[in-house]
């Protein structure tokens, strides 16, 4: 398991807001907990507006500014949502066991969505742009 297991959800959430979790522990896997938790909290809709609002404070933060992707933020947010619908877990450790695609196989799902590259497209890094392929649902 990674690094910031270490902390409970609540420590988790709390470090992160407050930029006091070190960058290196903010793993992809890392980026998944912190919407899982947000979406457990606040329900999709203010999920995705803390979540945008907390991570563009944190890249600042961590002077990785330019690595913030509205695109790809939003679409992991709702990636994590739709498995969540399906999930029979109560924790995080259970839900990414039980959907380990989100983890391992994140960029293939995000191809499933989208036939063009929101990782480098910089439209993508400053809005959100709607899957050309299947809509998230």
């Amino acid at each position: 398991m990674e690094n910031h297991f270490d902390l409970s959800d609540s420590d988790f959430e709390k470090k992160f807001i407050s930029c006091e979790l070190n960058p290196s522990n903010f793993t992809h896997e890392a980026h998944l907990r912190l919407a899982w938790i947000n979406i457990n909290k606040y329900g999709i809709k203010q999920a995705e507006k803390n979540i945008q609002n907390q991570l563009q404070k944190f890249v600042e933060f961590a002077g990785a500014k330019d690595k913030y992707n509205m695109t790809l933020t939003l679409a992991a947010i709702k990636a994590v949502y739709h498995f969540m619908l399906k999930s029979n877990s109560d924790n995080f450790k259970n839900f990414i066991t039980e959907f380990p695609r989100l983890k391992y196989n994140f960029k293939e799902l995000m191809n499933c969505h989208y036939g063009f590259d929101i990782y480098n497209s910089e439209k993508a890094k400053t809005e959100f742009l709607e899957p050309d392929l299947i809509p998230f649902g």
